[in-house]
């Protein structure tokens, strides 16, 4: 397969392309990266063709065929590119997997915006409350693991490391630190990040930061 058989539309600081560029990686794809400029006031006429109902990256384009959706273009790529697998084999551990990605695509983002995204400090100690349930059911499920999925790095893996650029961040308006509570997912994170196809395919956390404070400056909030 060719590289130009392959595009990826993304955004430097989107989590949600950040987790697609890892599972490439991961499956050792080749592909182009389409980097979107400005999506809080622009969008390329490319996206919008191509993503026209939600109009927001990721968007894999395959042989100019869209597929939209963080999640559902790393289902895709497992299943049009069967080798290095990311979902487990077993029925019963897919559905588990499955259930964890849903509950971190529904749950782990949103509940980071509440903390970085309120000067509000009882809006922030609810955020913050909030944020540390949601790790505590992740650190539960990981439990002594190397990975989510045991000893290798797969599809749950992927899917939340993806948002931890985002971590410190959310750490540094919420006034916590992740290791203090949950010292297992602090150190998987540790752990993921010390994978090439990782650390090549995220954003810095201090580029992220940097990213939120200039958010928090254009909604008044610094």
């Amino acid at each position: 397969m060719g590289k130009d058989d392959l595009k990826l539309l993304s955004m430097w600081a989107s989590p949600f392309c950040m987790r697609v560029k890892v599972a490439l990686a991961e499956k050792q794809i080749p592909y182009e990266e389409i980097l979107e400029n400005d999506l809080l006031n622009a969008k390329s006429e490319l996206l919008l063709k191509s993503n026209p109902v939600h109009k927001h990256v990721p968007v894999l384009l395959h042989d100019d065929k869209p597929v939209a959706e963080s999640t559902n273009i790393i289902v895709y790529l497992d299943e049009v590119f069967p080798a290095k697998p990311l979902l487990p084999d077993c029925a019963y551990e897919k559905s588990r997997a499955r259930f964890w990605a849903d509950y971190i695509d529904r749950k782990v983002h949103p509940a980071g915006r509440a903390i970085w995204g309120t000067n509000d400090k009882d809006e922030v100690e609810t955020a913050k409350n909030n944020f540390l349930e949601i790790m505590m059911y992740l650190d539960g499920t990981l439990g002594d693991k190397d990975y989510f999925n045991g000893e290798t790095f797969g599809f749950v893996d992927i899917l939340l490391i993806g948002l931890t650029s985002w971590f410190p961040a959310i750490e540094k308006f919420g006034d916590f630190k992740l290791e203090d509570h949950y010292p297992k997912l602090a150190a998987w994170i540790t752990r993921s990040w010390a994978r090439e196809t990782v650390s090549e395919s995220l954003t810095s956390p201090e580029k992220i930061t940097n990213f939120v404070i200039m958010i928090r400056k254009m909604y008044g909030l610094e």
